[in-house]
């Protein structure tokens, strides 16, 4: 994934959700129902993938 390729604007919906790009979970690996975990920073969410057992 290139510099350009790794910034895209998304809209929150009323609902307070996001969409997770195609090319971004592609990349990541991240599937339809599979969890991701949410870290807030000083400025910045964080989403990273997690394995649930």
């Amino acid at each position: 994934m290139s510099v350009q390729e790794n910034e895209v604007l998304v809209k929150i919906t009323s609902a307070g959700t996001i969409s997770i790009p195609k090319q971004f979970r592609r990349f990541m690996d991240i599937q339809k129902g599979e969890y991701v975990k949410i870290i807030l920073g000083k400025d910045e969410l964080i989403v990273k993938k997690v394995t649930i057992i």
